[in-house]
């Protein structure tokens, strides 16, 4: 009698495992990411409220920012065959200076909850625009659903400041918000001429960096640079590092490793984490608390990123 052959035990399946721990490693990519991004709101809302102004944070960022890409430009040059002159201004304009002087001037007089819902929050409303006129792009029923959420985050945001403003005597932070508002335009311009011209990101933001180092930082030098004698070292170096090297190369490498980690729309969508967490940033950097109504736009704004960035929605399985 021939005894079988012995079949050894099958060895259980590590796919599931390795699964997830891939898409914890790529959401610690997009967390830190995100972090990074909505932290921009703090720091830049300090440097602007005590020793610095936004003509110094943009000289700072784009300072420091233009000297560690400079590499970047050199080998991939200035994408002229893509862009044109007229194309490429508007890149620069939409991110660099005219954008970060923009936004520096509205944290002055709104809190930086309000800056992370409506300048990266609103952003892709306006990039929708953009696309729709000029792309002739059609949208999904998720995406429509999702840029409605993001007006009426708007609306609520706004519209509760603006009652507050005018019971009280004082617009003040009206302005900061309509501050906002062109700032997330132009970062919208910026978006969808980079979108347009098939740029990658990292080139993209070398030449928004460079361009605005060449174009705006000897201006300033010439004009306003004593003010950087007189300002503390401490508050120089920490406007230099976190706005010249952390928001922009940092975040852009970590973003880009949580997109090749998880996809584009998956990566995409953990940019609706900037608005809640720039508002939980605020509460212990500067003590801003948000109100209920800024909770329930922040809220409304962060489905509606989700939604119009292509995040997974989850179905039934039959």
């Amino acid at each position: 009698m021939t005894t079988p052959p012995i079949r050894p035990a099958p060895i259980a399946s590590s796919l599931p495992a390795t699964t997830s721990l891939r898409y914890l490693r790529g959401a610690a990519y997009g967390v830190a990411a995100v972090s990074i991004w909505a932290g921009w709101m703090a720091i830049t809302r300090i440097g602007v409220t005590t020793t610095l102004d936004a003509w110094d944070i943009a000289a700072l960022r784009f300072g420091f920012a233009g000297l560690v890409l400079l590499p970047v430009v050199w080998h991939r040059g200035w994408a002229l065959e893509r862009l044109g002159w007229r194309r490429l201004l508007l890149l620069v304009a939409g991110a660099g200076a005219p954008y970060a002087l923009i936004a520096a001037q509205g944290l002055r007089f709104a809190p930086a909850a309000h800056a992370g819902a409506l300048i990266p929050g609103v952003m892709p409303l306006f990039v929708a625009a953009l696309a729709a006129v000029f792309l002739g792009e059609q949208f999904t029923v998720a995406r429509r659903f999702g840029l409605t959420f993001i007006f009426a985050g708007l609306l609520t945001i706004v519209g509760a400041s603006l009652i507050e403003g005018l019971t009280a005597g004082g617009l003040a932070r009206s302005g900061g918000h309509a501050l906002f508002l062109a700032a997330a335009f132009l970062w919208a311009c910026f978006t969808a001429t980079m979108r347009w011209g098939g740029i990658a990101p990292l080139h993209a933001t070398a030449l928004v960096s460079v361009g605005s180092m060449i174009g705006y930082v000897p201006f300033y030098l010439l004009i306003a640079g004593d003010r950087l004698i007189e300002a503390p070292l401490a508050d120089i170096a920490t406007q230099a590092i976190y706005q010249g090297l952390l928001a922009t190369v940092v975040s852009l490498t970590l973003f880009g490793r949580a997109v090749a980690i998880l996809g584009a729309s998956s990566g995409a969508a953990f940019g609706a984490l900037v608005p809640a967490m720039a508002a939980l940033l605020a509460i212990p950097m500067l003590g801003e608390l948000p109100s209920a109504s800024d909770w329930a736009g922040i809220a409304a704004i962060t489905l509606g990123v989700y939604l119009a960035s292509g995040g997974p929605i989850p179905r039934r399985q039959r």
